[in-house]
């Protein structure tokens, strides 16, 4: 897992074997695949509640990294309701939204993995993975 830095351009969505874990599901780390689109090979990744992921804020911030509108053109976010504005304007169902960069263990594609965490109702803690998309830098 890494931080994205360098200007990006959103490509294909992988397939991922599951993207919602609750409570009990995430008490330490939440695991799943996604798929290469390139090579087909099955990546684990493995998300730790508090320890993975950077704010997403740092993507979109005066489009240095990726715009606002390629993340919601590829319904990777939402725009955040008027009442969870303090977790940034872009959010995985108006919750703390993070990604982490990760590549492929097999060809070395590189993707970007955008996933919200937080208590969306009393009792009910969710982590939701919105999407693994293949990127690549742009100069």
């Amino acid at each position: 897992m890494y931080s994205i830095s360098k200007k990006i351009h959103l490509l294909k969505q992988a397939a991922i074997a599951k993207n919602f874990f609750s409570n009990d599901e995430i008490s330490r780390s939440a695991a799943t695949e996604f798929t290469c689109c390139d090579c087909g090979h099955h990546n684990t990744i493995e998300i730790v509640p508090y320890e993975s992921g950077f704010p997403i804020v740092q993507l979109y911030n005066e489009d240095k990294v990726v715009s606002q509108s390629e993340l919601l053109h590829n319904k990777l976010v939402t725009e955040t309701s008027g009442r969870m504005l303090h977790f940034g304007a872009l959010t995985v169902n108006d919750l703390p939204t993070l990604y982490f960069g990760t590549d492929c263990e097999s060809c070395h594609s590189k993707y970007v993995c955008v996933f919200s965490y937080g208590e969306k109702q009393p009792g009910l803690t969710v982590l939701n993975i919105s999407g693994i998309w293949k990127y690549e830098e742009l100069r």
